[in-house]
């Protein structure tokens, strides 16, 4: 369970919750709050009776109510207002695991010259939020820097850490507690820190932080003293068994991408090792370290690929790849890799390939994938209820944009079924029946701006289970998406909310809540205790308030839900948090639980569940039960092994599956072409009758397709780390001597077409909008997305570039 952050945002006509996080950090472990100002006579003109027309849910007629859940909430809710001045900003972070400690630090400053004038305030809660006390005395009254936060430790044992801006007496102080903010400790900072401090993961006694002189710092006694380890740092990460993977630029300049040097060090700076040279960018991601190499030929790049740690390097085999191409690392795990390239002709897709468990061939998975590199915005989802599961978007053909899941690691994808209890039009059901599946509403939606306040969410421990945004059919449910639900995985889904909302998973899945997304003022809180199915509704407050978002303990198992707004007075922010506990009087035992089979779609059949060698067979809390998992509920599964198929193999290097097909066929372009391949100096041939098992896959006998890779014994260049490694020798024949000069013209010449068509004419500037919205477009002013930031700065949030290597890991 990992902290989870907010940061809030005020200005005085909109404002959201957020700020500029350290790379290294995953976007899953913040929570963004937003909301827009309405001017006071919008506000006080409206009718009470509106907000009784919220929605209650889709199957109320079928729905026992609770009994005495009303008066129960009421005495279970509590309230507590921030002030906040205009211009300010309120941060929230949780501390420890299952602790119940909410720290809220608000922020005003505002630039004065030369100098900054801030204000901040601390306030803590031991009870989950119910109720907050000011401890700001406990930080001496200092001005705390929004852009730092609140650092808490990954490993729950109560550290926290808040960086104080002293400029006006000299320097920056750290304020630091080991006992879930009760106490602080304020040491005096040799450096002025320009990112949040780096908790190592295995052992957050020991801190790295990069200054404003771009040194890089580490502290090995939680802050109290702190040495220079290194000079000129670009980027910093933390790696496994307390190792630390850099950039450094000599030169001075950080922006100067594809020639900085990749370096390590595994004694917390008393040695370094550089792994890597002419670095475009680097990022880690389960057991993989990646970096983008200029390889030496203009511009052209090259993504290689350590298991190692760096030691040895491999460049990544990707079939049918053009220089001119991006890369994109979808995720990654212990396992394997998903990377999007991207295709030619600015088209704003790709194709998406998964690597071996080395991490270096690579097969072709899925194509025309959605990817906007103007926006950087891709649908990708890892599903974390169930294994193996992610979905995405592709754009077909006639420029509908569609959603696609894959249950088995990216070896098949299909599209999503219409829901049972939704509806689509008759035309569209007779004429264009594929019209009617089932879209889910991800980061691209965000990024055209439609109205989907929440992406899809999944957790571990709630099984199955998976809430989204979605649209069937026709244009309106596009513009204003529903909820709908999944409990088995992404196999099925049904419409459980009209309209978009804000929701959160609690109880392992025990609890769904739900707040419509609205710009009217709110009261009401939409709750399930049987996955969704059934919605109860409670009025949290009789004098409502503009709703920004909801937040709870990190992980899902709490009982208890914040709900962050305002009233009229945007200056006070207003938290209310209700504990469902007293609703659900009853522990969950044995006879609660019934098993359900994973991944099951032909019950008839002796292969059924088998995904990735082996079935797994959970005990699931019936829909009817209506009692508490607990804080210490664990997820129960029994595995059994299966026989090998041909969906236990992902199509091997230079192969595809073709649409609603099992069989692996060699692609076009590959046929009557050995297949070689580079691993570590020495050509590989393959000998393949297509098939290669899915990385992790457990499967026994059955299907074994011919499979042999022959080591040729014939040198080759598997990396571009060394500078002359992708140049041909010198030599004295004049003829070649003219077609290299040749070529670099021709080069130049088509390079300087693509630069005046990419960066003069606009480049890639695309917008795909949904099939059923194209009579819309003009009436409801879909803009195109906005241009990315050009400048790069690696020691801040990243900002990538058109034709950047997205290194992104979800």
């Amino acid at each position: 369970m990992i902290s989870a952050s907010c940061i809030l945002a005020l200005c005085c006509f909109s404002y959201s919750l957020g700020t500029d996080f350290y790379p290294g950090l995953k976007m899953s472990d913040v929570s963004w709050l937003q909301r827009e100002f309405k001017s006071d006579e919008e506000r006080n003109g409206l009718e009470k009776s509106e907000l009784s027309k919220r929605s209650a849910g889709l199957n109320e007629q079928t729905c026992t109510d609770l009994a005495g859940v009303e008066s129960t909430l009421q005495n279970n809710t509590h309230s507590f207002t921030f002030k906040v001045r205009t211009m300010g900003s309120l941060s929230l972070a949780w501390v420890g695991d299952r602790s119940g400690v909410l720290l809220v630090l608000t922020t005003f400053q505002v630039p004065l010259f030369m100098m900054r004038f801030g204000q901040s305030n601390l306030y803590r809660s031991e009870d989950y939020g119910k109720t907050f006390k000011d401890v700001t005395h406990l930080i001496n009254h200092t001005f705390i820097q929004t852009e730092f936060g609140i650092a808490i430790s990954p490993d729950h044992s109560g550290k926290v850490m808040l960086t104080g801006d002293v400029s006006e007496i000299g320097g920056f102080k750290l304020f630091r507690s080991q006992d879930f903010g009760m106490t602080f400790v304020p040491t005096d900072l040799p450096f002025e820190p320009v990112i949040q401090m780096l908790y190592n993961p295995a052992d957050c006694n020991v801190l790295l932080t990069l200054s404003i002189t771009r040194d890089l710092w580490l502290s090995e006694d939680f802050g109290a003293t702190w040495r220079k380890i290194h000079e000129s740092v670009c980027l910093v990460r933390w790696g496994k068994k307390n190792s630390i993977y850099f950039t450094i630029n000599y030169n001075g300049s950080c922006i100067e991408r594809g020639m900085l040097e990749l370096r390590k060090t595994t004694d917390y700076g008393r040695s370094f090792k550089t792994i890597a040279t002419r670095v475009y960018s680097f990022v880690l991601g389960g057991r993989f370290v990646f970096a983008s190499i200029m390889t030496g030929r203009g511009t052209e790049r090259m993504i290689h690929v350590s298991v190692d740690g760096g030691e040895v390097w491999n460049m990544a085999q990707l079939p049918t790849v053009n220089h001119e191409q991006f890369y994109s690392i979808l995720t990654a795990n212990q396992d394997m890799i998903f990377m999007h390239v991207d295709d030619l002709e600015d088209s704003g897709v790709g194709t998406v390939y998964v690597s071996d468990d080395r991490g270096t061939v690579f097969s072709k998975s899925l194509e025309r994938h959605l990817y906007t590199t103007t926006g950087s915005e891709t649908d990708f989802t890892v599903i974390t209820s169930l294994r193996g599961v992610y979905m995405t978007s592709i754009l077909t053909e006639d420029g509908a944009v569609e959603t696609v899941i894959t249950y088995d690691q990216g070896a098949r994808w299909q599209t999503l079924h219409r829901p049972e209890n939704s509806h689509c039009d008759t035309e569209t059901s007779t004429n264009r029946p594929n019209r009617c599946r089932l879209h889910i509403h991800a980061s691209y939606s965000t990024t055209m701006k439609m109205n989907v306040p929440m992406l899809p969410l999944s957790q571990p421990s709630a099984v199955g289970l998976i809430l989204a945004h979605g649209s069937v059919g026709d244009a309106e449910s596009a513009l204003s998406p529903d909820v709908y639900v999944s409990d088995d995985g992404g196999y099925s889904w049904m419409l459980a909310l009209r309209g978009p909302h804000h929701y959160a998973i609690l109880d392992s899945g025990g609890l769904l809540v739900a707040v419509e997304h609205t710009n009217s003022p709110v009261n009401q809180i939409k709750f399930s205790t049987d996955e969704g199915q059934c919605w109860h509704t409670y009025n949290f407050t009789s004098d409502p308030l503009h709703f920004s978002g909801m937040d709870s303990e990190p992980g899902s198992r709490s009982m208890n839900v914040s709900l962050w707004g305002y009233r009229n007075d945007f200056s006070k922010w207003i938290v209310i948090t209700i504990d469902f506990r007293k609703i659900v009087t009853r522990d969950c035992a044995e006879g609660d639980f019934v098993q359900w089979l994973s991944h099951s779609a032909d019950p008839s059949g002796s292969n059924d569940g088998c995904v990735l060698g082996y079935k797994e067979a959970f005990l699931r809390l019936r829909k009817d039960s209506v009692c508490w998992k607990g804080r210490d509920y664990a997820v129960t599964k029994d595995l059994s092994p299966c026989t090998c198929t041909e969906d236990d193999y992902h199509c091997d290097f230079g192969y595809y599956r073709p649409e609603n097909s099992s069989e692996c066929v060699e692609q076009e372009e590959m046929k009557g072409r050995p297949l070689e391949f580079c691993l570590n100096g020495t050509t590989e041939e393959l000998q393949t009758s297509g098939y290669r098992k899915i990385p992790g896959d457990q499967c026994e006998g059955g299907f074994q397709p011919d499979r042999k890779e022959t080591n040729l014994r014939r040198l080759c260049t598997s990396n571009a780390l060394n500078p002359n490694s992708l140049t041909e020798n010198s030599t004295t024949n004049t003829a070649v001597i003219v077609m290299v000069v040749m070529a670099i013209l021709i080069t130049s010449a088509v390079t300087g077409v693509w630069l005046v068509k990419k960066y003069v004419c606009g480049g890639r500037f695309l917008v795909h909008r949904y099939s059923v919205m194209r009579e819309h477009v003009e009436a409801d002013k879909i803009e195109g997305v906005d241009d990315v930031d050009p400048h790069y700065m690696e020691t801040g949030k990243a900002q990538y570039n058109e034709d950047s290597d997205q290194d992104l890991l979800e």
